[in-house]
């Protein structure tokens, strides 16, 4: 008896010295691949029905920079939008609605409510982008490239670089590299508007504009040689957030540097947004 409860204590004594197992560490989740990235990212875009975001830009026009804070809220289908930025001037555009024009509250002499072509020479006077391209459009179409592309290596040359934090928030980072980018002469058979040219060569308007002084509403005759950008850049960077997936950051250069940055801050993604803030007679607004 006395052997077996000693040999009860020293058993016992031993297993209270063994070392508690280490519990099994939860298994790595596997690293996105460049197409799962892309096809989340651009799924995302897609399936927007609401969008309200705090949008830092930051565009090359001519030789210097412009800088500018707009509050941007947004629906889909059909489309609607509002901005303000930080100077004041306000921006509605509601499909279906005024024409065809937007809404533009200059805060500025006269202190009236304007009716604005979002394409013509006012509204485009000093920026990349018409109001209708408010939001992530243009970075879907970066991503898959215009069907009209005869060179794809830019699309293609999307990758899965590495993960980064902006403002507290993880994101994935896509880098697209095209050492190829130029100008390009290029002159149409028929006339062609300047947007038709853009999208035939995936670069964007303003640059077009830029480097022909042409007007956003101008249609280059037949027969005509102007010089386009082959591509929409020859390095562009798009921060993805690694919850919403939707971008934080877009940043694109070209042969001359730098050629525009956005930043968005505070995104809100599919929360319903009432009807009568996308109104001109909306209570929070000078329009």
């Amino acid at each position: 008896m006395l052997c077996y409860f000693w040999l009860l204590t020293w058993t016992s004594l031993r297993l209270a010295a063994a070392p508690a197992a280490t519990p099994a560490a939860p298994p790595t989740p596997p690293k996105l691949t460049t197409d799962q990235l892309i096809t989340r990212l651009t799924g995302a875009i897609e399936n927007l029905k609401t969008l309200r975001c705090n949008v830092r830009a930051q565009e090359r026009i001519g030789t210097s920079y412009q800088q500018a804070r707009t509050s941007m809220k947004m629906a889909f289908r059909p489309y609607r939008v509002y901005l303000r930025n930080h100077k004041g001037i306000e921006v509605l555009w509601v499909e279906g609605q005024n024409d065809g024009d937007a809404w533009v509250y200059p805060n500025s002499f006269p202190y009236v409510t304007l009716s604005l072509d979002p394409n013509g020479a006012l509204m485009r006077k000093s920026q990349h982008h018409s109001v209708l391209d408010a939001g992530y459009g243009t970075i879907a179409e970066m991503l898959r490239g215009s069907s009209q592309r005869q060179d794809h290596a830019l699309e293609r040359s999307f990758r899965y670089t590495t993960d980064t934090t902006l403002a507290g928030r993880p994101a994935h980072v896509l880098r697209a590299d095209y050492p190829a980018f130029r100008y390009v002469p290029y002159k149409p058979a028929k006339p062609e508007t300047v947007a038709a040219i853009a999208a035939r060569f995936g670069c964007g308007e303003y640059r077009i504009l830029e480097r022909n002084g042409l007007t956003p509403d101008a249609t280059v005759p037949a027969g005509k040689t102007i010089q386009v950008p082959n591509a929409y850049g020859r390095r562009i960077l798009i921060c993805v957030d690694q919850k919403l997936y939707l971008p934080l950051l877009v940043q694109v250069h070209d042969d001359k540097g730098l050629f525009e940055r956005f930043e968005f801050n505070d995104i809100v993604a599919n929360q319903p947004i009432p009807p009568q803030e996308f109104t001109k007679d909306y209570k929070d607004y000078k329009l």
